[in-house]
């Protein structure tokens, strides 16, 4: 014999009450509050509270008193008398039953600004009304290296908002990206980077030139790629040959040389703890990436990789050419072996080379991506901090620093020392571009 279940109430035609206390926050002011309508008891259909700089707005929606308990004068009279005593100002509506339904079509809207002005935020707003949109939420994610706000919207399809939010990021310089509501976006447990210009500042095939003292010809190959004169492929084969004869030493110097991303590693360490896998797919070569790839714990890593014999480079490559395609492939591969649907995935990049491999993520980030590529991509971000990306996925950045203390304290990896919380300025230790040499160009911080 099953157990039987007590439903929740139903409080649809009931009549209840709206109460509202603003003021100068301080300790006690919710239990207060609740204590004084204890007396009449109510019983409490929603909360929501919020405290900007130091001042409290805190509503709570109740059940009006029922026969015995008091009269609806009396307990509006209480509650007033009970925020004078406290310094608080009071206000209740009546009305019948519980907020209005959310509509259909959630979708979170992420802001992201530099600064973020009241004149783009207008912006922003008002497009999503335009869309028949209704904002049912806004809170902040973070406040440095850039703002971050997420409104929480119904109404429209995700892909008609996101549209229509394009333009006016466009326009207002903002960066805006519209994700559907869901357990979906809780889900996605796969994160795929493009490597240079994404994951780290340099592209590889320019460093190894420098050594190998033909820049020019290197970036005239790529210019004529990106005039669409060669593919990929082409272009790599005819960069990679420019290389011959140099000696394989020269490895070890550019790895030394090369520079993580700001925010590289917080994005990394803050994924991981979260249960995601991580990997890299590169158009470069697996003599970089095998090493980011043991230093940042990655799950997958894939590239292209330089033949090397009797201890120089022969300006071939060698193996299966991670080329456009072969980007979206591997996303695929990796996330079969991972054991994560596509739509769960997401992936980052900057370049055309990267636009197969966005679009068959579930979300394809565009990092200070080319037009084409912004334009293209589910959504994009052009400040210069790859960590920002976890505001996309709902994370904030009290709680990305709230795990890098908690670490910190109990010794579990002594990574806030290596990538502690950011300063105000946006700089943080672990993320310091190295120099020439290989060094961290400031001192760890204190863990």
């Amino acid at each position: 014999m099953s157990a039987s279940v007590d439903l929740p109430p139903s409080y649809a035609d009931t009549p209840t009450l709206l109460v509202k206390i603003f003021g100068k926050d301080r300790p006690g002011i919710t239990a207060g509050l609740f204590d004084t309508l204890a007396a009449f008891a109510v019983d409490v259909v929603d909360i929501e509270q919020l405290v900007t700089r130091g001042r409290i707005t805190l509503c709570a929606l109740v059940t009006s008193p029922s026969t015995g308990t008091g009269t609806e004068g009396e307990l509006r009279a209480t509650v007033h008398s009970w925020a004078e005593s406290v310094g608080m100002e009071a206000e209740i509506i009546s009305g019948v039953g519980d907020n209005r339904p959310r509509g259909t079509g959630r979708s979170h809207v992420t802001v992201l600004g530099h600064p973020l002005t009241a004149e783009s935020t207008a912006a922003i707003a008002a497009s999503i009304t335009s869309t028949g949109g209704n904002i049912d939420r806004i809170f902040r994610l973070a406040k440095y290296p850039v703002l971050a706000v997420e409104f929480d919207v119904s109404g429209p399809p995700t892909a008609h908002l996101r549209t229509s939010l394009a333009l006016e990021a466009a326009r207002y310089g903002v960066d805006v990206a519209v994700v559907a509501s869901g357990l979906q976006r809780r889900a996605q447990r796969l994160v795929v980077m493009d490597v240079d210009s994404t994951l780290i500042q340099d592209e590889v095939i320019e460093m190894f030139a420098a050594h190998a003292g033909c820049e020019a010809e290197v970036a005239e190959v790529t210019a004529r790629a990106m005039r669409g004169e060669l593919d990929f492929e082409q272009s790599l084969h005819a960069r990679v040959e420019l290389l011959a004869g140099l000696d394989a030493s020269v490895v070890d110097k550019v790895r030394e040389e090369v520079r993580l991303t700001p925010g590289a590693r917080t994005l990394v360490r803050t994924l991981k703890r979260l249960g995601f896998q991580v990997g890299v797919v590169s158009g470069g070569f697996t003599q970089v990436t095998d090493a980011l790839q043991e230093e940042l714990g990655l799950d997958f890593a894939s590239a292209n990789t330089l033949e090397i014999v009797d201890g120089k480079l022969t300006g071939r490559v060698v193996g299966e050419v991670v080329d456009r395609a072969g980007k979206a492939r591997l996303l695929r591969r990796f996330a079969a072996e991972a054991g994560v649907p596509l739509a769960q995935t997401v992936a980052i990049g900057d370049g055309a080379n990267d636009l197969d491999m966005l679009n068959a993520a579930g979300l394809g980030v565009a990092f200070n991506a080319k037009p084409l590529v912004r334009e293209a991509a589910h959504t994009s971000v052009n400040v210069p901090f790859l960590d920002t990306v976890l505001y996309l996925l709902g994370i904030t950045r009290e709680e990305v620093e709230a795990a890098d203390i908690e670490d910190s304290m109990e010794g579990a990896d002594g990574l806030l020392g290596e990538d502690g919380p950011r300063g105000e300025d946006g700089s943080r230790d672990g993320d310091a571009p190295r120099s020439a040499s290989g060094e961290d160009s400031s001192a760890p911080a204190p863990a």
